[in-house]
């Protein structure tokens, strides 16, 4: 396994959350979460893999880390007679359910994604950068709705396999992404004003 500098830490954070929400998961018999406990083992081990040959840097890796955490907590945390998931942070709309818990995790977790996708294809982006960064915004932006369609996918999937889940309908699988493109433009600007470089 090879690591580099500042990234033993964030390993170990890493097998801890798994390890934990696993148990606790399992415990609850919340097959749900179990189900995300396996997605994130295994884009853990797709960064654990390929990490001698890309430069993730340690601040993508960190906010992955985080975002595993809150993700995994949203899922476990009562609030009220619901889960922490399930709380509006901010009444925007009567309407709709937003601002929610659910749409920060899916703006903070698919906006980190992103930036892990670009980390993935950034040797391939040197020369588009300088002379299309258009294009290459919107090949970005696009790679980082690309992992949350992936995981409306995976939450439809769910839906199928489980009798009961919190996943919610169609709306709210519009809200999620929506949510992610939000994630993946802030993602961008970040790397925009990083000049490319992250």
């Amino acid at each position: 396994m090879f690591l580099r500098r500042g990234q033993a830490l964030i390993l170990w954070l890493n097998i801890i959350i798994i390890l934990i929400f696993g148990y606790l998961y399992l415990s609850n018999q919340n097959y749900e979460f179990i189900i995300y406990v396996g997605i994130i083992i295994f884009f853990f081990a797709l960064i654990v893999c390929t990490n001698r040959k890309v430069l993730y840097p340690n601040s993508v890796l960190w906010g992955m880390t985080i975002w595993a955490f809150l993700h995994m907590i949203g899922g476990i945390l009562p609030v009220g007679d619901g889960r922490l998931y399930d709380v509006i942070l901010i009444p925007i709309s009567e309407t709709y359910n937003v601002f929610r818990y659910d749409q920060f995790i899916h703006i903070f977790g698919f906006g980190v994604a992103t930036l892990i996708m670009y980390s993935l294809l950034h040797s391939y982006f040197r020369e588009i950068a300088k002379k299309k960064p258009v294009s290459l915004s919107i090949i970005v932006i696009m790679a980082g709705l690309g992992v949350g369609a992936f995981n409306e996918v995976v939450e439809f999937i769910i839906q199928v396999i489980l009798p009961q889940t919190g996943i919610g309908g169609y709306v709210n699988s519009l809200l999620d992404l929506v949510s992610d493109m939000i994630g993946a433009i802030l993602a961008l600007v970040y790397i925009r004003l990083n000049n490319w470089k992250i």
